[in-house]
């Protein structure tokens, strides 16, 4: 990125955005000793205090306040020109952050990683997985251009862009008789040990609330915070778990599945993008080649 304004003007912003010295060094991947520095430096250059410690971080002062909006758009205008200069040609360049669940990188990362090196050479593509939630807490932290995210049922948000559709199914034994019909009725789980990840998580909020409307117990025997360990749990005799038909047990292995139903439970693979970051035509790029291949990987 060509830099047109003060970096510390940066490390000013993300401290702000972040209430924290330490965090706003992880998201500049620069030692928390500078960001304190660039601090320093800008209140002794403008004479005035920008942030008052807290018991939990900083906090803007009134005059804080009242710069940091007008830093954040002259930012925000900088890395747009910026873009608009590197990219004056029309070919896409710079780095693009992006972020996958667990359960999709091994149908989705390597073809991406392709067809960006194919398309935009000159686009240098960073990929990172995690939780869903996790990933969304760096979207809106800034931290990621754009990354997977599982909503329970359909996605409304503006931002986001439906990838994929499934339904909730159960996973146990092969052999488990609950299995057999291929369809389980939501309330045949009622006193079935279940395998489900800890609050506050979308999914169990879900289930919580389902069983409350139609009064039923859910018997929660382990709490398990991703679909791999869930599925090892199962294995493991530890019960039934609840998950996307996008993350089905291999066939002939030791784990089998039933679509949940009445009701039928629709969870969506959509793609998300952050509004910390101005878009540039490399992220543009990268989101619309996302929105192209994604969807018939994720079948």
């Amino acid at each position: 990125m060509i830099s047109l304004l003060d970096p510390r003007w940066t490390s000013f912003i993300r401290v702000a955005e972040s209430g924290s010295l330490t965090r706003a060094a992880v998201h500049l991947n620069v030692p928390q000793s500078m960001i304190s520095r660039h601090v320093a430096q800008l209140e002794r250059d403008c004479g005035n205090r920008l942030f008052r410690r807290t018991g939990r971080g900083v906090v803007l002062t009134e005059f804080g306040e009242q710069v940091f909006p007008r830093v954040q758009a002259l930012i925000a205008d900088a890395e747009r020109l910026s873009d608009s200069i590197r990219t004056s040609g029309g070919v896409p360049a710079g780095e693009v952050r992006v972020g996958l669940l667990p359960s999709t990188v091994p149908m989705l990362a390597s073809v991406l990683y392709a067809k960006v090196r194919e398309s935009f050479p000159r686009v240098h593509l960073h990929l990172s997985e995690g939780a869903s939630r996790h990933i969304e807490e760096q979207l809106n932290e800034g931290r990621l251009d754009m990354g997977l995210l599982l909503r329970e049922g359909p996605s409304s948000a503006v931002q986001e862009s439906v990838l994929a559709q499934f339904h909730l199914v159960l996973v146990g034994p092969r052999d488990a008789p609950l299995l057999r019909k291929g369809a389980v009725a939501l309330a045949e789980l009622e006193g079935v040990p279940l395998v489900v990840p800890s609050r506050p998580h979308p999914l169990r909020a879900r289930l919580d609330s389902l069983a409350e409307a139609r009064g039923m117990r859910l018997n929660i025997a382990v709490e398990a915070d991703s679909i791999r360990l869930q599925h090892e749990v199962v294995a493991g005799g530890g019960g039934y778990a609840l998950t996307s038909g996008l993350f089905e047990p291999r066939s002939g292995g030791p784990l089998a599945c039933a679509r949940i139903v009445k009701p039928a439970l629709p969870r969506s693979v959509v793609l998300a993008h952050t509004v910390r970051r101005p878009h540039t035509l490399a992220t543009r790029e990268v989101q619309r080649l996302i929105g192209l291949v994604a969807p018939a990987l994720l079948k």
